[in-house]
């Protein structure tokens, strides 16, 4: 459909600084490089601009050309830092119903950039951030569960959430102890945990210590590198795989410094090996995860059942089948009918698949594996310790990618790729 006749006959610096706002939303929200440089393009056609994006995980850079004026005479090229995006299916889901509303002239590009701006003050009161907070105990709590530990390390992986869910609060924005958070979540899980299982009761150790880290996993970040490296995004998927690497680094150093502490102090935890849980503790867990990420992910109310649904099936599918035929192609076809039914939603709804997509992959992915894979490697000193979590975590990555790649192919994503 062609765009309204008012939007092409808008100033040149009006689309462009539209367009760059809507840039700067959609990677704010955790966009990958390949989709947001769809939508770009999508979207600078229907404003009668041609535009070459290139995307990474910290910056854009977007030069912009008027086609209807001689070559070179309206080059401009904007670049942009910003920080890595964090996923926000609300704001998302606002900025493309913005998008559809200027795209179809039902909001002129002043409105729509205002509508855009007006986003960013959007930020949630004080019951929002404890719900926030909840969230990483519920998650905690949610995965010991799900791994049928016992009840006391149920609990304390959920006080250890609630404890680093307060921590990433308090420095979310930008304080001085922004870089270092990751390692300070590390630190804390490993000291609770070590303190719980030497004066209160024995624990699965590093079981525990994973299950109240897991929300700061970097395991979606890990499937969407390979995903840009697959679709050539070269650049982009190797800065995101270095990122994520480094925060598995950050928190597996917060974790032996705890071990360290401990050792120096005396302090020797009881460690246990036990999975006594009944399946019912594991169907309540899932339906726990599964609202903890629709908080942690900020679905809108109208969304949440929805989130809801689309992680408790990415879960059960990948249970199921690989129960049936192995665990790879559990994971392969969870993740290929993810990516199908959010194209799917995406075309019938024109909303952002990303509300199935990103809530249907967070249960399958890899990070729980690549922490633990590093923390044997570091505690035993021996490389042989973290090869078959190494192996586990190259093998779940590529069933993921291979489901994404063609999820794809069966149901194809709409125009704006979101």
């Amino acid at each position: 459909m062609s765009a309204p006749t008012s939007l092409t006959s808008a100033t040149y610096a009006a689309r462009i600084a539209f367009v760059v706002e809507l840039a700067e939303h959609l990677h704010a929200y955790g966009t990958t490089a390949q989709r947001l440089e769809g939508a770009m393009i999508a979207v600078t056609q229907q404003l009668g601009l041609d535009c070459e994006p290139w995307v990474n995980p910290t910056g854009m850079v977007l030069s912009f050309s008027d086609p209807l004026r001689p070559p070179g005479d309206s080059d401009t090229t904007r670049v942009i830092r910003m920080s890595p995006g964090d996923v926000d299916l609300y704001k998302l889901c606002e900025t493309d119903r913005i998008a559809e509303q200027v795209m179809a002239g039902e909001m002129d590009l002043a409105e729509g950039y205002a509508a855009l701006r007006a986003l960013d003050a959007r930020e949630p009161g004080r019951w929002g951030k404890a719900l926030q907070v909840m969230g990483f105990a519920m998650v905690a709590m949610a995965v010991a569960g799900l791994w049928r530990l016992p009840w006391a390390d149920i609990a304390t992986a959920g006080v250890i959430g609630l404890l680093i869910g307060l921590l990433d609060l308090a420095t979310r924005d930008g304080t001085r102890l922004k870089e270092a958070g990751d390692a300070l979540a590390g630190m804390v899980a490993g000291l609770v945990a070590i303190l719980v299982s030497a004066f209160v009761v024995p624990l699965n150790l590093n079981t525990v210590i994973i299950a109240s880290l897991i929300v700061m996993l970097p395991g979606m970040a890990l499937t969407n590198a390979i995903n840009e490296l697959t679709s050539q995004h070269l650049v982009s998927g190797t800065a995101r795989f270095a990122g994520a690497m480094t925060t598995v680094l950050k928190i597996t150093i917060g974790t032996i410094i705890a071990l360290t502490l401990a050792k120096m102090l005396g302090v020797t935890p009881n460690v246990r090996a036990l999975r006594p849980q009944p399946d019912w503790v594991e169907w309540a867990a899932l339906a726990t995860a599964s609202a903890a990420f629709a908080i942690l992910f900020r679905a809108a109310r109208r969304d949440v059942a929805l989130v809801m649904l689309a992680a408790v099936s990415g879960y059960l599918i990948s249970r199921w089948v690989g129960a049936a035929l192995g665990s790879n192609i559990g994971l392969f076809v969870a993740a290929l009918a993810t990516t199908a039914a959010g194209n799917g939603y995406a075309r019938w709804a024109d909303r952002p698949g990303a509300l199935i997509r990103v809530p249907g992959l967070i249960m399958l992915v890899p990070g729980s594996n690549s922490l633990r894979g590093l923390m044997n490697l570091v505690q035993q000193q021996d490389m042989a310790a973290g090869q078959e979590a190494a192996l586990v975590v190259m093998n779940i990555v590529l069933a993921l990618i291979a489901g994404l790649l063609f999820g794809n192919v069966v149901v194809p994503a709409r125009n704006k790729n979101l």
